[in-house]
């Protein structure tokens, strides 16, 4: 067991094996998860519009379950009880889950969720509370899972929380629209749990709609009559105190979903509004507390938690959000900010990244890729996340070629053997991508034969920057790690969507005025 820093952790890995064997047991005062749904999707990266219309999204997630040898191993140490690790209820639950459901696809999703769901209980600490984000496709299960790990040590189910995030709708021929998802909230133990009182401005037409006691004193000044509790009495306040002081939130949460014009919006699929997350954390921590997101995706709870002075730990299977959240950390609270940030499983070596790209996997099939080409780009690519059809192109960026131009540069990435028939293949598919240069990004070292392929392509010349680069660059992770060899080409512009800045000291309402400009994340720096 790795003993917790005292600064901000982001872990890029499978999250049961950071919360198994990197978190300490009762080290956590809050975790937050928005896992998959179980919704049978692909969830795809919307990147800003430059280039063709279809090289401007990837995949960021699969959330299409089937049973294969990874859920078959997961139930046996469920049913078998593996370490202990499990309660009675649990293996109870899953041996019914699996008569009922048999080998499928759902049952591959709850067998993960549930060793997940029990570590989380373990690491949180006995005050600590728990927010699971679903939807009805699965809350019903998920919830007798949370029953079977929480209750059953003593903890206790809280609230059943509304997400209503719907406006005007369509109708349905066959159901009621769909405007809502479920947040189970529950506790590691049923007393002495943190929770503050939360309140949510009223907006004032809203609020002289709902009153019909709103009365005017001599001055004219508008006043309420509100009731004193236990003493009996009622006391005169006034409106604008009442509206100022706000209404005690319910299990009804009214909060707009983000639209595709919103400015907190980054283009990560399934991204929550940062209200929701402040409501979670403002009731369930206080600042300096340490809050978990074990699938922390575009960063939404970390950023949060940065804003509110929380500790913070995120946790996500992707380097694309990886990249994403560190962006995102660098546009709203300024590049220092990666300093406090304590990277893990990020490769920083040659061993580590010959065990990525070695995964087996299915999930992390492109994961080597993609944290070969984001990390040379500086996160400036767009990942090419056509599978089995990329037609030998991993990932894209956008160079300056002159005032008003800009061109492509395309990446290919190879693990295994190499040879000079690779380089020839790239150069042929950059001709085809109309690509002014090719980086080709290898594993193993590159052969004579290559390098004088990669030489035979010739040099593009910039006529406004005065400059001639390889039009086929060959570039060796061994390089890029040790020597911190990176994309050095005039970069047109980032190509993930700038996060608003943020103001710390505001405590409710998000700063969506500023925005920060376009700038290059600094992951280089945080890597060393």
């Amino acid at each position: 067991m790795v003993k917790r820093m005292n600064n901000n952790e982001l872990y890029y890995g499978d999250n049961l094996d950071v919360l198994r064997y990197k978190i300490e047991k009762d080290s956590i005062d809050l975790c937050y998860i928005d896992p998959p749904f179980n919704s049978k999707r692909n969830y795809f990266q919307i990147y800003t519009n430059v280039g063709k219309e279809d090289q401007a999204q990837a995949q960021a997630f699969v959330d299409t379950w089937t049973w294969n040898a990874l859920a078959d191993r997961a139930l046996i140490e469920i049913i078998g009880n593996e370490g202990g690790r499990y309660t009675r209820q649990t293996i109870e639950l899953l041996k019914g889950f699996d008569a009922v459901l048999g080998h499928s696809g759902l049952l591959s999703y709850l067998v993960s969720m549930t060793q997940r769901v029990n570590e989380i209980q373990r690491v949180l600490k006995p005050t600590g509370s728990f927010y699971l984000h679903c939807d009805p496709t699965a809350s019903h299960y998920l919830k007798l899972i949370l029953d079977s790990v929480f209750c059953a040590r003593g903890g206790d189910f809280r609230n059943e929380i509304i997400w209503h995030y719907g406006q005007r709708t369509a109708f349905h021929k066959h159901h009621f629209s769909r405007k809502h998802d479920v947040i189970l909230f529950y506790s590691k133990l049923n007393a002495n749990t943190t929770f503050n009182e939360v309140s949510e401005r009223w907006d004032k037409q809203e609020f002289l709609a709902k009153r019909h006691d709103v009365m005017l004193d001599e001055n004219g000044v508008e006043y309420v009559f509100a009731d004193g509790g236990k003493t009996g009495k009622r006391y005169k306040r006034l409106v604008s105190d009442v509206i100022a002081t706000g209404k005690p939130l319910d299990s009804v949460w009214n909060i707009p979903i983000l639209n595709s014009s919103a400015k907190e919006r980054l283009g990560y699929p399934t991204q929550k509004p940062e209200t929701l997350l402040e409501r979670i954390i403002q009731a369930s921590s206080n600042e300096g507390d340490v809050i978990l997101d074990a699938y922390c995706g575009c960063g939404t709870t970390v950023a949060v938690a940065q804003r509110l002075k929380r500790q913070w730990i995120g946790i996500d299977i992707t380097y694309q959000s990886i990249a994403v959240v560190l962006k995102r950390l660098e546009d709203q609270f300024g590049a220092a900010v990666l300093n406090t940030i304590t990277l893990n499983g990020i490769p920083r070596d040659m061993e580590s990244a010959s065990a990525l790209a070695n995964k087996t996997d299915d999930r992390l099939r492109k994961e080597f890729e993609k944290w070969a080409v984001l990390t040379y780009s500086k996160n400036h690519a767009i990942i090419n996340e056509k599978k089995g059809k990329d037609r030998g192109i991993d990932g894209i960026v956008y160079i300056a070629t002159g005032k008003n131009s800009s061109a492509p540069v395309v990446f290919q990435v190879k693990s295994g053997k190499v040879n000079r028939g690779d380089i020839a293949k790239l150069n042929s598919d950059r001709i085809r991508e109309k690509a002014v240069m090719g980086i080709f990004i290898t594993l193993q070292k590159p052969t004579t034969d290559m390098k004088q392929e990669a030489l035979d392509a010739g040099f593009y010349h910039y006529e406004s920057h005065d400059r001639n680069d390889p039009v086929i660059r060959i570039v060796t992770v061994q390089d890029m790690i040790e020597k911190r060899e990176l994309i050095d080409l005039p970069l047109l512009r980032s190509v993930l969507k700038t996060a608003a800045k943020s103001n710390t000291d505001e405590q409710f309402n998000i700063s969506l005025d500023e925005t920060a400009p376009d700038e290059q994340i600094t992951i280089e720096n945080a890597l060393n």
